[in-house]
């Protein structure tokens, strides 16, 4: 095998190249580039939200809005279920996003055990801005791709994903 390049920026990259060669130098490098492209897509959500005036905000707040803005209240369970998250890491993400204004909790009437997450009105203000940034991440994926090749990319990826 050959020797780990210590650069910081290429760091993990070339330590995962490195560790994830076969005996027959086979390159086995999808996991390095997921998640290069997982770390460009998280600046470039960030950066555009700063540029829009949007602060204190992670890409990880995006998912909990976005549904949000699809079912105006959910319930812990249900929005941890849909961003794929436990119930302590969401309470951490809600915590935040109600400390900005962007959510609120409210009981729920029929079950005053259960715990609604909602927009506030400044939280559905910044809907169109989140399909904006939505809409340039997707032509960043996919831009240049076929229709035909994005399907193809998503089915290889969620064929990847099964596997876990």
């Amino acid at each position: 095998m050959g020797t780990i390049i210590f650069k910081k920026k290429n760091f993990s990259l070339e330590i995962h190249r490195h560790l994830c060669y076969s005996s027959n130098m086979n390159r086995y490098n999808a996991a390095a580039l997921i998640s290069r492209i997982n770390d460009q897509a998280q600046k470039l959500i960030t950066s555009e939200l700063e540029k829009r005036g949007i602060e204190g905000i992670v890409p990880s707040h995006g998912g909990v809005l976005m549904f949000l803005y699809r079912k105006d209240e959910l319930s812990v369970t249900e929005l941890a279920e849909a961003i794929n998250r436990t119930q302590p890491t969401l309470t951490v993400l809600v915590n935040k996003l109600e400390k900005l204004g962007y959510v609120k909790r409210s009981k729920s009437r029929e079950d005053q055990r259960v715990t609604l997450i909602g927009l506030t009105p400044k939280g559905r203000e910044l809907e169109p801005v989140f399909r904006e940034v939505s809409d340039l991440l997707n032509e960043t994926l996919y831009g240049g791709l076929s229709a035909e090749e994005g399907i193809e990319l998503e089915r290889l990826l969620e064929n990847v994903q099964d596997r876990f």
